[in-house]
């Protein structure tokens, strides 16, 4: 079973540093912008709470902190402000929801929801109503989306150009069987995402290189001892649901209920080589995909013996003191 191209996940917090470019786009709120966070999110005149991962909130963050801390109350609202069919085109332009048409068969193409989707997926009339509070959720990756590992490392590459994107490819080259010669199959541009403003991709890239490197940043583990500098994005997707006042407890639950661990990123930040998607099934937090693809950037980007040595050096974190969602 093909995770890379059929494993569909829910993206967690690794949709975010796509749903400020969204909000960037929209013109819905300037990077400056400042929210004071503190631990849940609600609607006027609803008492219904959304939750964030630190109990305690984040205090006043603008749309770097946000990434950097991952900072769900944010983009609650953020969220909520651009829509749901507005976030379901913008996320499309970054090729979620639909197959790469990579060159290997088994492709899925995952699911960003939209309201013309729930009304054509649901046979029920009361089925079929947009709530705002799933437009609020999919603002963190919950809800109904679901990405393939391969859209992750696509749109993480999509960010580092700066919305240059090419179709994935597994042949490089052919070589003629009664010729001998050897024909390179070129890569195949697909259509660039385009903002309003360039500078916001400067502003999502700044963030996603905190989230490694600032004080704060959910994969700071990942970038200790590293020689190159990583920009990336933690995740981490709830495999069940629970409810308002409900506590998860990490250890009554059965491994195969625990929630997924995701990473997009790429390095070297400043002039990336390589973009990644990690998937940890019931990884229970985001730094420990970060912790793999730490190790995956050694090989590509290091010589053999430097690369060894900091394998040697790295391992999994220990899950961060008092539980996260990150």
């Amino acid at each position: 079973y093909d995770r890379a191209l059929r494993g569909v996940y829910p993206p967690g917090s690794t949709i975010k540093p796509m749903v400020a470019l969204a909000a960037l786009e929209y013109n819905v709120i300037a990077p400056e912008a400042t929210h004071y966070c503190r631990g849940f999110w609600q609607f006027p005149g609803s008492s219904h709470r959304y939750r964030d991962w630190r109990k305690n909130g984040h205090g006043t963050v603008n749309m770097h902190t946000a990434i950097v801390q991952s900072c769900d109350t944010y983009f609650y609202g953020v969220a909520n402000q651009i829509g749901i069919d507005r976030l379901h085109d913008f996320l499309l332009e970054l090729g979620l929801s639909q197959k790469s048409g990579i060159d290997i068969l088994g492709e899925r193409a995952g699911l960003v929801p939209s309201t013309a989707w729930k009304r054509k997926t649901f046979k029920r009339p009361d089925l079929q109503v947009w709530f705002p509070g799933e437009t609020v959720i999919a603002g963190i990756g919950q809800g109904y989306m679901l990405v393939t590992p391969l859209q992750l490392a696509n749109a993480a590459a999509t960010i580092a150009t700066h919305g240059r994107r090419f179709q994935p490819r597994l042949v490089h080259s052919m070589r003629d069987p009664l010729t001998g010669q050897m024909v390179v199959v070129p890569p195949r541009p697909l259509p660039n995402v385009k903002l309003r403003d360039p500078k916001g991709w400067d502003v999502v890239v700044g963030g996603m290189i905190g989230v490694a490197n600032e004080g704060g940043g959910t994969a700071r583990a990942a970038q200790a001892g590293a020689p190159y500098k990583i920009a990336g994005k933690t995740g981490t997707a709830q495999v069940f649901s629970i409810g308002q006042n409900e506590k998860y407890n990490e250890s009554q639950v059965q491994e195969r209920l625990r929630d997924h661990g995701l990473f997009i990123a790429f390095a070297p930040a400043e002039a990336p080589k390589l973009a990644i998607g990690v998937v940890v099934e019931n990884g229970r937090h985001g730094s420990v995909a970060a912790m793999v693809a730490r190790k995956v950037f050694d090989a590509y980007l290091l010589p053999p013996e430097t690369a060894a040595k900091s394998e040697t050096a790295t391992g999994e974190p220990p899950p961060p003191a008092g539980g996260t969602d990150e």
